[in-house]
């Protein structure tokens, strides 16, 4: 049988348990919780949202990888396609744009960062697929914050390092299946004087961007290493499209149409009939 407790110990904790219960400080630490709490649940929120954002984008990646021209409309079938994704990207983002105002930009910016990055890649081949230029960092700025969501520098340049990756992908089932690099004849005319039309190339174009990406300082920091890494993935990726437009040209003659380079790329490149 348990000892009884004398009514100076009941009357002790009692007074212990008043005496912390009225405490001042309890108010603060209560709201403290609840910040702590909010934070949390905003984080996971906009976690999840980076991530749908993320596959939806990777599944528009793929779907324009069907596409064989360049500076053309996209095809419909592709663009119909892609339509569920991109309304996917607008209701994920649009459900935590009122989580990334003002300073929980920059608090949550690790957290969105990869649905953002996934999201220029996606949006930079895209334009480059339609338009044969680079989606600058003001317009596709301007695509996110019609979402109610900011882009950082950082998440655009390191986009347009995975950028290179598809435009690779790109250019080598073009050759597999065309048996020609793609290319288009970019010129103008000043006044009255047509200026000659030059043949631009897509590995003209990654050759340029491998020279921009590789002059620009980055500095140290979390972005400077993932430049670091990203950097080297560009440099294949160019160096694959050279090799395989080598064999296409050298040695063309020999290999039957739909012939794969071996390219030893990471991911599979999709060949249609």
């Amino acid at each position: 049988m348990a000892p009884k407790r004398s009514h100076a110990e009941m009357s002790g904790k009692k007074t212990d348990s008043t005496a912390t219960s009225s405490s001042p400080l309890m108010p603060m630490f209560e709201h403290f919780r609840a910040e702590l709490d909010e934070h949390h649940d905003r984080r996971e929120r906009i976690i999840k949202a980076s991530r749908d954002v993320t596959a939806a984008s990777k599944k528009i990646i793929f779907t324009l990888q069907r596409t064989r021209t360049l500076s053309q409309p996209v095809p419909a079938h592709v663009t119909k396609s892609n339509t569920p994704y991109h309304e996917i990207i607008k209701t994920q983002l649009s459900s935590v744009a009122a989580d990334l105002q003002g300073l929980n930009a920059h608090r949550y910016a690790r957290q969105i960062s990869g649905g953002c990055q996934e999201f220029m890649e996606a949006a930079l081949f895209s334009h480059y697929l339609t338009t044969s230029t680079l989606l600058s960092y003001e317009a596709a700025a301007e695509q996110l914050q019609a979402l109610g969501v900011g882009l950082s520098v950082e998440d655009y340049v390191l986009g347009v390092f995975d950028f290179t990756g598809e435009v690779m992908r790109f250019a080598i089932t073009a050759m597999a299946t065309s048996g020609a690099l793609p290319a288009v004849e970019s010129g103008s005319s000043e006044g009255e004087m047509e200026v000659e039309s030059e043949r631009r190339t897509v590995l003209d174009d990654l050759r340029v961007l491998r020279t921009v990406l590789e002059g620009m300082n980055a500095g140290g920091g979390p972005f400077g290493k993932e430049c670091e890494k990203k950097m080297d993935v560009m440099r294949a990726s160019v160096e694959k499209v050279e090799r395989a437009l080598y064999g296409l040209v050298v040695r063309g003659a020999e290999r039957p149409k739909g012939w794969m380079p071996d390219t030893d790329a990471a991911r599979p490149v999709e060949v249609e009939g």
